[in-house]
């Protein structure tokens, strides 16, 4: 048995001007910087062996400030893009108000909460799962199932769908899952894969 911990990165700058982010590489506000210290605390007693993240510095920092909170600074980090937020293409960077103006309310709540329509040159939800779900079973796994605990400092499109996939949601069901900036959602995995137990700290 091990622990799988998922972290979205705390507020970034552009989290606070309401714009879409996507992989456009922005700075975590000092709100951000806290929230990323209180995942430490809360996760007090957990001893990690291999940290993911993507290759984007708001997680990056992320993980940074908590695993130096944990006094675990050692721990190997892997960086993969796959781990990068949704790609918001043509979004990328619009004030999230201003393009419900110019598209419309309906359109851009469905290019943000559906599972399969893509904003303009970007991805949707089921896009970022098919790079981030592959690098899942590949790379943090086998590490979990092998007995050692992960952190896996992200986004939160690409955690929505490493959460999809643990909790076995369906695609209706995950248009209602909201991952949180930093806060840990904890899981138990037997060496088979299977989930034992989750909670949120």
């Amino acid at each position: 048995m091990a622990t799988l911990v998922l972290l979205r990165h705390g507020e970034s700058q552009w989290n606070l001007e309401n714009r879409f982010t996507g992989w456009v590489d922005v700075e975590l506000t000092d709100k951000g910087r806290e929230e990323a210290r209180r995942a430490g605390e809360k996760l007090r007693g957990i001893r990690f062996d291999k940290a993911f993240t993507s290759v984007l510095k708001r997680a990056n920092e992320t993980l940074d400030i908590a695993l130096r909170v944990l006094e675990q600074t050692t721990v190997p980090i892997e960086r993969d893009q796959a781990l990068n937020e949704r790609h918001y293409g043509d979004l990328q960077g619009l004030d999230k108000a201003e393009t419900a103006k110019k598209y419309g309310d309906e359109q851009v709540h469905i290019w943000r909460r559906s599972y399969d329509v893509a904003p303009p040159a970007g991805e949707s939800l089921k896009d970022t799962a098919a790079r981030t779900l592959p690098y899942f079973e590949s790379r943090i796994l086998p590490e979990v199932k092998a007995g050692r605990n992960v952190i896996v400092a992200a986004h939160g499109n690409s955690l929505r769908s490493i959460v999809m996939h643990l909790d076995q949601m369906t695609k209706e069901q995950v248009l209602a899952l909201n991952i949180a900036t930093g806060v840990p959602i904890v899981y138990e995995i037997d060496g088979r894969g299977a989930v034992v137990s989750k909670k949120t700290l």
